[in-house]
């Protein structure tokens, strides 16, 4: 059985985050980047997480945000884990004294590399599909042997992301190897609403996959 670590992103309900839970993911995600048919407000994110269970990581997702609009929120103390899908500097991203992930849009293997190596801070790296228009939630893969090059140390910290649903996951998975993987759009009936038997059949295939 892969324990590969499994977050749902872009929670909207109460009740889609308790069903992810229920079903077995490790982390949920809640957008806050407010150009997103998925964003939430902090008061929605509130009663988003009220009830979860304490082992559910909850991740904050921006997109070039304001600072002092993420200091607020982690002085919530509503989240774990920070997600930064913009153009965010290592520096920007360091400075709130919180665990964060870097999402990098995959092109090419060397500059893969390069921000790899720039974002040694960052607890894990989300590897995403690349869009010149869209900051996630492109409901594409890319090519996943773009990532065969990369050093084995770094497979620890890799997220994959980037048009995963229950069918393809599998297949991400054998040939990325990732620490975890990432899903909004591939286990949602509309955006921002999830679908709970695609949530199911997703995290059954990521637990069943060798």
């Amino acid at each position: 059985m892969s324990n590969t670590w499994i977050k749902i992103c872009g929670i909207t309900r109460a009740e889609d985050a308790l069903a992810a839970a229920e079903l077995g993911a490790d982390a949920i995600g809640l957008n806050f980047y407010s150009q997103s048919p998925r964003s939430i407000t902090l008061q929605e994110a509130a009663a988003i997480v009220k009830d979860l269970p304490q082992k559910i990581e909850v991740v904050a997702l921006f997109v070039n945000p304001d600072a002092e609009f993420v200091y607020q929120l982690v002085k919530s103390n509503l989240i774990d884990l920070l997600q930064f899908h913009g153009d965010e500097s290592p520096e920007f991203c360091e400075q709130f004294s919180t665990p964060y992930m870097k999402a990098i849009a995959v092109k090419d293997s060397r500059k893969l590399n390069d921000d790899l190596a720039q974002y040694n801070s960052a607890k894990y790296i989300l590897l995403d599909s690349y869009d010149p228009d869209l900051h996630g939630g492109t409901g594409k893969t890319f090519d996943w042997e773009k990532t065969r090059q990369l050093a084995g140390s770094q497979q620890a910290r890799l997220v994959l992301a980037g048009g995963l649903h229950a069918d393809n996951v599998q297949t991400a998975i054998r040939a990325v190897r990732p620490f975890g993987v990432d899903v909004s759009s591939g286990v949602e009936a509309s955006k921002g609403i999830k679908d709970l038997s695609k949530m199911k059949s997703f995290i059954r295939g990521v637990r069943t996959s060798g």
